[in-house]
């Protein structure tokens, strides 16, 4: 489960992730970006956020999801 892709995940799947993760605001707009097949590039340049703070939401994003499966 090291290389999960988000935007590999169908519709139920994701609402299930949005429902249970607990997702922070910077982190639930980060996962739906993601989920829309994002680049870390242009997530940092939609949220207006560094690609180093991109790379930590999206692994806290990431660790979140595992905790749920």
């Amino acid at each position: 489960m090291n290389h999960i892709q988000i935007r590999d995940f169908v519709k139920p799947e994701l609402d299930r992730f949005r429902e249970l993760c607990n997702f922070t605001d910077d982190e639930l707009t980060c996962f739906n970006l993601k989920a829309k097949n994002m680049t870390h590039v242009q997530i940092s340049m939609e949220m207006s956020v560094s690609e180093a703070q991109v790379d930590k939401l999206v692994r806290r994003v990431k660790n979140k999801i595992i905790r749920v499966l």
